[in-house]
C-alpha cells in the first residue's frame, strides 16, 4: 500500500491497484502530458515525407511507445515508466538517411538502429550495465543528474512550446498562463481540501489541459478541421516490411554513440522516478531495465519509429498527482497503442496548441528539478560535492544556451553528445566525482 501522508506525498504508490475507470482515465493524463507526436512531426518535416508518410510515422511511434510503456513497467523495469521517442537521434536518422538515399535511406537507418539496440540488449544480459552504475553513479551523481534533467528540459518547454511556438507571441503566454494556473488552482484546492484530493490534484493536469484547450477554441487557434477530417480507424505501415533492412558500417557507429547518450538519459530518468516513488532500483532492476529499453528499440526500429526511451516527464506528473501506480502507467501504454489505429483521436491531441502543453511541460520540469535537489539534500555533502554537483549543473546551462553555429562546428560524434545537455552532465559529474580527492570524515 501507499505510505501515508506524514510519509510520502504519494496517493496511489507503485504496487497499489487504482480502479480500473480511474486508471483509465489517469493514463490518458500521462500521454496527454508527453509531447509524443513532436520527434516524428519533426524527422517527417526534415525528410519531406508526403502526408500518407508523415502519419505512419506518427502511428508508428504511438504504438512503439506503448509497448515500450507495458513491456519496462510491466515484465522489465517493473517501476512505473512510460516510453516515448527521443529528441536525440533526429538529426543522426536524417543524416544516414540523407547520405543513404532515397531508397536505401530507411533500410539503413532500420537497420543501425536494430544493430545498436541489440548491444543494449547484451550489456543488460551480460550484468555489465549494473555494475558500471554501482561503480560510477552514486546518489550524489544520480540527484545531480536528476536536477539536470529538469533544468535541461526547461527551455523546450517554455521557448519551442510557448515564446517559439507557432501563433503570435501574446496568445501563446496568454494560453500558457491559463493552462499552468488552472494546474496550480487545481493542487491547491487538492490540498487545502484533504475530501476533494482525490479529484483536484489527480486530475489537476487534466483539468489543466481541458482548461486550455477550451480557451485556445475560444480564441480560434485550436484547430477542429484536421480533426473532423481525420479517419477513426486507420492501419499504420509497418516499414521494416516495406523499406527492409540494411547494414553500414559508419551508420552503426554513429547509432551507437546516439545509443549511449540516450542510456546516459534513461539513468536519469530511472533515477528521477526512484526519487519521486521513494523506492530504491535494485541491481536487477537496473539489468533487466537496459534489456527492456533495448528491446523496445528494437521494436520501434522495426515499426519504422525514432528509439523509445523513457520519458522523465512523467516522474513530474507523479509528483504533481500522487499517483505513482503501475496499474496507471500500463493504461497509458494501451492509449498509447489504441492512438495507433485510431487517427481521430491522434489528429486530436497533435492539434492541441503547443503553449498549452507548455503550461503544463514548465511546471513538470520544476518538480524533476526540485526531486533531484531533494535527492542532493538528503546527502551529507562535503566541499568536493559542491563542484561535483555544481559543475554539471553549469554544464547542463551552458549547452542550452551555447550557439547551434558552435555545435555544428564540432566533428559529429562530438555533436551527437553537446545536443544532449543531459548526457554532457552526467560525463562531467561522473568524472568529478571520480578525480575530486576525498576528505577523511571529520569526527562526530
Amino acid at each position: 500500500m501507499a505510505k501515508t501522508d506524514s510519509e510520502s506525498s504519494l496517493i496511489y504508490g507503485p504496487n497499489d491497484k487504482v480502479p480500473t475507470g480511474q486508471s483509465i482515465l489517469l493514463g490518458l493524463q500521462h500521454v496527454l502530458a508527453m509531447d509524443v507526436y513532436v520527434p516524428p512531426v519533426i524527422i517527417a518535416g526534415l525528410l519531406a515525407m508526403g502526408v500518407a508518410e508523415k502519419m505512419s510515422l506518427i502511428q508508428a511511434t504511438f504504438i512503439a511507445a506503448g509497448i515500450g510503456t507495458i513491456l519496462q513497467t510491466k515484465f522489465f523495469m517493473k517501476m512505473p515508466i512510460s516510453a516515448g521517442p527521443s529528441f536525440v537521434p533526429i538529426g543522426a536518422i536524417v543524416g544516414v538517411y540523407l547520405a543513404s538515399g532515397a531508397k536505401g535511406g530507411m533500410a539503413t537507418v532500420i537497420g543501425s538502429l536494430v544493430v545498436g539496440a541489440l548491444l543494449m540488449v547484451l550489456l543488460g544480459m551480460t550484468g555489465i550495465f549494473q555494475k558500471v552504475i554501482n561503480v560510477l553513479v552514486p546518489s550524489i551523481v544520480g540527484g545531480t543528474i536528476i536536477t539536470s534533467v529538469g533544468l535541461s528540459l526547461m527551455p523546450a518547454a517554455l521557448n519551442d512550446n510557448i515564446f517559439k511556438a507557432p501563433g503570435h507571441i501574446n496568445q501563446n503566454i496568454i494560453l500558457a498562463s491559463v493552462t499552468g494556473v488552472v494546474l496550480l488552482f487545481a493542487v491547491f484546492l487538492g490540498l487545502y481540501f484533504p475530501k476533494a484530493k482525490h479529484f483536484f490534484k489527480v486530475g489537476s493536469i487534466i483539468l489543466a489541459l481541458a482548461a486550455g484547450t477550451i480557451t485556445a477554441t475560444m480564441m480560434g487557434l485550436f484547430d477542429w478541421k484536421v480533426v473532423s477530417q481525420a479517419k477513426w480507424f486507420t492501419f499504420p505501415s509497418f516499414n521494416v516490411f516495406h523499406y527492409g533492412m540494411q547494414f553500414n558500417f559508419s551508420a552503426i557507429l554513429t547509432f551507437i554513440v546516439i545509443y549511449a547518450v540516450i542510456t546516459a538519459e534513461t539513468t536519469g530518468t530511472w533515477f528521477a522516478m526512484s526519487a519521486v516513488t521513494d523506492e530504491k532500483i535494485t541491481p536487477k532492476q537496473w539489468n533487466r531495465g537496459i534489456i527492456g529499453e533495448g528491446i523496445s528499440c528494437i521494436i520501434s526500429a522495426l515499426l519504422g519509429s525514432t528509439p523509445v526511451t523513457s520519458y522523465s516527464t512523467n516522474a513530474g506528473v507523479i509528483s504533481i498527482t500522487g499517483i505513482a501506480s503501475k496499474k496507471v502507467f500500463i493504461s497509458a501504454g494501451i492509449w498509447f497503442i489504441a492512438l495507433g489505429f485510431l487517427g481521430k483521436v491522434s489528429a486530436f491531441l497533435s492539434a492541441i496548441p503547443a503553449p498549452v502543453i507548455g503550461g503544463v511541460f514548465a511546471i513538470i520540469c520544476a518538480t524533476i528539478m526540485l526531486n533531484g535537489l531533494k535527492v542532493i539534500k538528503g546527502i551529507r555533502t562535503t566541499e568536493r560535492d559542491l563542484y561535483v554537483v555544481g559543475m554539471p549543473i553549469i554544464l547542463t546551462m551552458a549547452m542550452i544556451l551555447i550557439p547551434a553555429s558552435t555545435v555544428k562546428a564540432a566533428p559529429q560524434m562530438i555533436q551527437y553528445v553537446l545536443e544532449s545537455p543531459v548526457a554532457v552532465a552526467a560525463i562531467a559529474c561522473v568524472i568529478l566525482n571520480q578525480i575530486m580527492p576525498k576528505r577523511l570524515q571529520e569526527e562526530k
